[in-house]
C-alpha cells in the first residue's frame, strides 16, 4: 500500500457521514494539517493556497473504522499450533494481515491477545503498514482456561508456562491473586493499553467447556484493581450469563463475545455502563471453514453451541441499550472476512447501528472519543472516501476495500484512486 504525505490537505465536494444524526451532509469540506483535522466547514469556492486539494465528486466521506477484537498474530486457525511457531515467522506472517486490515478501511484495531507494544510502535513509526493498535499484550488465563492450548497429557511433559511468552501465544497462564496482580503489572509495564482476561470456556481451546467460569472472583477483582490503578480497564472473554455477570460485578468494563447472554444479564451490563463486543462473524466462518483450515476437532464440536445464539445476543444487547463495539476475532486464513461482521449487524440491527459500532461506540471503548471514529476539529485524520452510501447499502464496505477510493490514516494518504 502506497503512502503519500502532505502537511495540509483539503477534501472537498463529498458527502460527510454524520453518525449522530444518521445522514449524509453535503456542502462541507475537511481541512487536515499534519495528523489532525483542523476544520470542518462550509465549502469555499476557491481552495486556499498551499493546500493539496482533493475533489471527492460526491463520494461518501466517513471516519476510519475501528475493530475492537482482533488477533493480528493469529495466522493459524489452530491457536495451539500458532503458539509453537518461531517468533520471527509469526511476525512476518502478521505483516500481510495488518496491511489487509488497513486496506479494508480499519485504521485502528484493539488486539485482544498476542500483539504487543513493539508491534504497535512499529506501525506508529511507519515501519510497517497497518492499523493503529491498542494492544492487550498477552491475555491472562487460568490453568486449563481458554488461553491454555495444551492438549490433555501435555502437563506431564511441559511446565505450565512453557509457551507463555512465545510471540504466537495469545495468552499467558497465571493463577492466584498475587500472581495475577504481578501479571497485570508486567503486561502494563510492557506497554499493554488494556488488560484481557479469559472469564469463561471457549471454542478454540481444547480442554475447557464453554459453560465453565474461569478465575475466581478474588482474582478478577485483583486484576480490575491493578488495571484501574493504571487508569485503564479490563476486557473479558465470556459467553454465559453466569460468566458475564461475575465479570461485570467484579468491575470488568467490556464483555467480548457474550453469545449466550440473557435479558437480565444484558440489563445488568447496561446498569453498570459496560460494553459488549460481539464477534458473530468468527463463528460463521469457523463453522464454514474451520475444519478445513486446521481448527482442532474438539473446537469444531463447540461452534454450534454459540453460533446460533450469537445472533439473538445482538438483539438482546440492543433491547437492553448495551453499547456494542465492532469485533471480528477471525483467525488464520479467515481474516479476509473481517468486514462481514458489518453485514451481519446491518441485517439484524440496521446499517446505522452497524456503522456506529465500528466508529463512535468503538472510540468510546478505546476511551478516545473526539479523537477516533469521528470527523471533527481536533480528531485524528483517519478518513475513508467510499464509492457508495453505507447508510443505504452496507455492501459498499464489504470485501477487501474495493469500494474505498481513498484511505487516510494520521493525515497520510495510504490509498488513493481519485483522479
Amino acid at each position: 500500500m502506497n503512502t503519500q504525505t502532505s502537511n495540509r490537505l483539503i477534501l472537498r465536494n463529498g458527502q460527510l457521514l454524520d453518525l449522530q444524526q444518521g445522514r449524509l451532509i453535503a456542502g462541507q469540506e475537511v481541512l487536515i494539517e499534519g495528523d489532525r483535522i483542523i476544520a470542518v466547514r462550509p465549502q469555499s469556492r476557491v481552495p486556499e493556497a498551499g493546500v493539496q486539494a482533493y475533489d471527492l465528486n460526491g463520494k461518501t466521506l466517513m471516519p476510519g473504522m475501528i475493530d475492537c477484537h482482533v488477533h493480528v498474530l493469529a495466522s493459524n486457525a489452530n491457536l495451539g499450533l500458532n503458539a509453537l511457531q518461531p517468533n520471527a515467522i509469526i511476525m512476518y506472517r502478521a505483516l500481510p494481515i495488518l496491511e489487509a486490515m488497513l486496506g479494508r478501511g480499519f485504521t485502528t484495531v484493539r488486539d485482544a491477545g498476542g500483539a504487543d507494544w513493539a508491534l504497535a510502535r512499529s506501525i506508529e513509526l511507519g515501519l510497517v503498514p497497518g492499523p493503529r493498535i491498542f494492544a492487550s499484550g498477552k491475555a491472562l488465563s487460568q490453568t486449563g482456561g481458554h488461553g491454555d492450548m495444551r492438549a490433555r497429557g501435555w502437563l506431564l511433559l511441559n511446565e505450565p508456562c512453557s509457551c507463555c511468552f512465545r510471540a504466537g501465544a495469545i495468552a499467558r497462564i497465571v493463577d492466584g491473586v498475587d500472581n495475577v496482580r504481578l501479571a497485570v503489572r508486567e503486561e502494563l509495564q510492557q506497554g499493554a493499553s488494556q488488560i484481557k482476561i479469559m472469564a469463561s470456556g471457549g471454542v478454540a481451546s481444547p480442554t475447557d467447556p464453554i459453560a465453565n467460569t474461569q478465575y475466581s472472583e478474588a482474582e478478577i477483582r485483583a486484576i480490575v484493581d491493578e488495571a484501574e490503578a493504571a487508569n485503564t480497564y479490563v476486557m473479558a472473554h465470556a459467553y454465559t450469563p453466569r460468566a458475564i455477570r461475575r465479570a461485570i460485578e467484579c468491575g470488568v468494563r467490556t464483555i467480548e463475545h457474550g453469545n449466550l447472554v440473557d435479558a437480565d444479564t444484558a440489563r445488568l451490563m447496561a446498569e453498570r455502563n459496560a460494553f459488549a463486543v460481539p464477534t458473530q462473524v468468527t463463528y460463521e466462518m469457523l463453522a464454514e471453514h474451520g475444519a478445513r483450515f486446521g481448527l482442532a476437532q474438539e473446537s469444531v464440536a463447540k461452534i454450534e453451541e454459540v453460533r446460533l445464539a450469537g445472533r439473538n445476543a445482538l438483539r438482546l444487547f440492543a433491547e437492553a441499550d448495551v453499547p456494542m463495539g465492532y469485533g471480528s476475532d477471525l483467525l488464520g486464513e479467515m481474516h479476509e472476512y473481517q468486514t462481514h461482521e458489518l453485514k451481519i449487524r446491518a441485517e439484524i440491527l440496521g446499517n446505522l447501528a452497524a456503522l456506529r459500532s465500528a466508529t463512535t461506540v468503538a472510540a468510546q471503548i478505546l476511551q478516545r472519543e473526539g479523537e477516533l471514529g469521528c470527523i471533527a476539529p481536533g480528531a485524528l485524520a483517519d478518513l475513508l472516501v467510499v464509492n457508495g452510501n453505507p447508510l443505504t447499502d452496507i455492501d459498499c464496505l464489504i470485501g477487501q476495500g474495493e469500494n474505498l477510493a481513498m484511505i487516510i490514516q494520521d493525515g497520510s494518504i495510504k490509498k488513493n484512486t481519485l483522479t
